[in-house]
């Protein structure tokens, strides 16, 4: 059998920082991505995209904002947003990833799916909102829709003298229609499933499923349906291609094969930024402790060649333990 392997591609794979974010911009790069990518399809895998859409969905709460204002349309919850953004990411990832398939003359079916994430109205995260979504504004800016809309800013620490708006990042406690993901992508479909960490749900005391207003992180989701869908491998897209011990500090270390045990202690030790990859770690052991064969963290542009990337799994290969001899 083929095997199946998740990969969650990170917010670079789309939309660059010192990018405007217009559609040229982002098929481009999505584009370079898929076609770094494709070498996966060509070793026989199975595939299931996963992706992020924090720029984007806070791009479309603000047009909510935009319109209220000067059209008197009214504004769409947050989760009807994550739901726009996951619809036209998704298109635009089909459609990119269709055309390089071709181009490779590859023939493969691509599918789509609105994907609901299931969570718990009682996590803690609501009451310590801390995702970042949108652009960085100026204080004024978010004092100003602070006060009107009652949202809740906080400081980038990338960009001093910048806010972003936060809202709640509960942990998701399931991927709804998995099982229609790993038929499909069994059957040899390339899938895109659970865009922006899917779009937040709840089930409530009659059995009824209602929107929440909130946003999954896109790892912990991926990881989630990695393990639901039983997969091999998840794969993290970042825009480094090692996870570092104290990265950017003098002591910076590349870990270039770690498992499960060490994995953790540098997570507790607090060795990984809280913020950056702390979450995508967090992810990566959890795919690893419920079955997953392997996690690897890396760039996209280096996926193909096998001596970039870092590699968690429950226990170190005697291969891998000759890197550090």
């Amino acid at each position: 059998m083929s095997k199946l392997a998740v990969i969650a591609l990170g917010g670079n794979a789309l939309l660059r920082n010192n990018q405007a974010g217009t559609i040229e911009e982002q098929e481009a790069n999505t584009t370079e991505t898929l076609e770094n990518l494709i070498f996966l399809v060509k070793e026989g895998y199975n595939l299931v995209f996963t992706h992020g859409n924090g720029p984007q969905v806070g791009n479309i709460l603000m047009r909510n904002d935009a319109g209220e204002k000067q059209y008197g349309i009214p504004q769409m919850p947050l989760d009807i947003c994550v739901a726009d953004s996951q619809g036209g990411i998704g298109y635009m990832i089909e459609r990119c990833l269709i055309n390089v398939l071709r181009s490779h003359k590859l023939n493969r079916n691509v599918l789509t799916l609105m994907t609901l994430t299931e969570v718990d109205p009682n996590d803690d995260a609501f009451q310590n909102p801390t995702k970042r979504i949108g652009k960085i504004l100026s204080k004024e800016e978010a004092d100003r829709l602070s006060a009107e809309k009652g949202w809740t800013f906080k400081e980038d620490k990338k960009s001093p003298g910048g806010y972003r708006r936060v809202v709640a990042s509960p942990v998701p406690r399931s991927v709804m229609n998995c099982e229609v993901v790993e038929s499909n992508a069994r059957a040899g479909t390339i899938v895109i499933a659970a865009g922006g960490g899917g779009i937040p749900v709840y089930t409530d005391k009659e059995g009824m499923v209602r929107p929440s207003e909130a946003v999954v992180d896109k790892d912990l989701a991926s990881s989630l349906l990695a393990t639901q869908i039983k997969a091999d491998d998840f794969y993290v897209l970042t825009d480094v291609p090692f996870v570092y011990a104290n990265f950017g500090e003098p002591n910076q270390e590349k870990l270039e094969f770690l498992n499960y045990a060490d994995t953790l202690k540098y997570l507790e030790a607090g060795t990984f930024g809280e913020g950056s990859m702390a979450p995508k770690i967090k992810a990566a052991l959890s795919f690893i402790e419920n079955g997953g064969r392997q996690s690897i963290i890396t760039e996209s542009k280096k996926l193909e060649d096998k001596s970039y990337g870092t590699k968690i799994t429950m226990h170190y290969d005697e291969k891998d333990l000759h890197k550090y001899e």
